[in-house]
């Protein structure tokens, strides 16, 4: 028995890193797969990947920050596969590059938007299919070792990252009485797009800065980051809500 078998599950920003690759392994696992992304373009390419591998996967441009996009997200969801029992909250874009004396209002309003906004949004019509369904479920709000360490430079995402695990953690409180779970995972420096796209805004060589990252002298593969959501959209983790999980090489215990 697959572990996702039957389950119907929905991933905001799937159309690339993490996001995708938690797909492709949440179809392995047989689940029926919902990508969600800006991107179309990207988005409908994964999702033919993983249909041509043999998944069930549909796709749905979303802008998370708009609260029309994220109900028609779940809309679709239900209307093409029938229910809703998992969801990754993972959109998000690249963290911000000025302190805070210095920062960027119109970037730090978008970056919030999408980052912390967004996983709102998504909870809350995420929440109420669920609700409505009445047999609980599993929700995934993808954070960062930024929200539990934070890092200079970057007031924006670190604050949109906490913000996320305290919003994760009142979701649980709330809604576990309906056999909802609420949890999230904090990556590391995970070797996926966004990151190598922020290494290069930044100009940090990606070999050295890896050692300054993990205990464990490497980037993550985003492969590592995709167990460890399958293991808490899963019944593995029946007894796990409001919790936050790091995948980051032992950098927030450095």
């Amino acid at each position: 028995m697959k572990k996702l078998e039957n389950k119907v599950a929905i991933i905001t920003g799937g159309a690339q890193g993490m996001g995708a690759v938690t797909a492709e392994l949440f179809a392995r696992e047989g689940a029926k797969v919902v990508i969600a992304d800006f991107n179309e373009e990207k988005g409908q390419e994964q999702t033919d990947k993983i249909k041509a591998a043999g998944g069930e996967c549909a796709f749905v441009k979303t802008d998370v920050s708009k609260s029309d996009d994220v109900q028609k997200m779940v809309k679709f969801t239900v209307e093409t596969y029938g229910r809703l029992d998992i969801a990754l909250n993972n959109a998000a874009i690249t963290p911000d590059d000025k302190p805070i004396a210095d920062f960027d209002e119109a970037y730090w309003d978008r970056l919030m938007s999408i980052d912390l906004k967004g996983v709102a949004l998504c909870l809350k019509y995420e929440v109420q299919q669920m609700m409505a369904q009445g047999d609980g479920g599993s929700i995934i709000c993808t954070s960062s070792v930024s929200g539990i360490r934070p890092q200079p430079g970057t007031p924006a995402y670190i604050a949109a990252k906490h913000a996320v695990i305290g919003l994760t953690k009142s979701a649980a409180m709330d809604y576990s009485p309906h056999g909802i779970r609420i949890n999230s995972v904090a990556p590391g420096a995970i070797d996926t797009p966004m990151l190598r796209g922020a290494l290069e805004q930044f100009g940090l060589n990606a070999e050295e800065y890896a050692k300054q990252l993990s205990m464990l002298g490497r980037f993550a593969k985003a492969e590592e980051v995709a167990q460890a959501n399958l293991w808490l959209a899963s019944d593995d983790s029946s007894f796990v809500t409001g919790a936050v999980y790091a995948v980051d090489g032992g950098y927030t215990a450095m």
